[in-house]
């Protein structure tokens, strides 16, 4: 659903121009409101409310008894804000959401399928520098038997 990587930057009044190929994707599933939270590799996530309730639905289902699914549950969803985009495909994210992703000014928004990824420009090319070099080994473990 949601592809490609872009840069953009945070405005003086603090907003994000979502890329006009997101918002046409939106628009054509319907998507009017997002929800975004934190994310794993220090991104944030970006979801469609109806990506989101299914995501939700998953999280609850572990057992509030176990630490580990405190812990993530309490991070996730106390860090996740539900944002709509202006007439212009402006949003506007929380400071502390954007302090949890070391977001600035420059911004790599990213699709990743079912979800969207905001990185900072900084963060996105380390861990994209990272990451490409053992693009394909990661390949070969994630598909072999398939």
């Amino acid at each position: 659903m949601f592809y490609g990587e872009y840069i953009h930057q945070i405005d003086r009044k603090g907003r994000l121009v979502l890329p006009s190929k997101i918002r046409e994707v939106a628009k054509n599933n319907f998507i009017d409101k997002f929800f975004v939270t934190r994310g794993l590799d220090k991104c944030l996530f970006m979801f469609g409310e109806e990506e989101w309730r299914s995501q939700e639905q998953k999280f609850k289902s572990i057992s509030f008894t176990k630490s580990e699914a405190r812990k993530f549950n309490r991070i996730y969803f106390s860090g996740a804000v539900d944002i709509t985009y202006d007439k212009q495909g402006r949003i506007l994210i929380p400071q502390y959401l954007k302090d949890f992703a070391g977001i600035k000014r420059d911004v790599v928004i990213i699709g990743v399928s079912n979800r969207i990824e905001l990185w900072s420009k900084d963060a996105w090319q380390e861990f994209y520098n990272t990451s490409s070099q053992v693009f394909e080994q990661i390949s070969e473990g994630l598909v072999e038997n398939q």
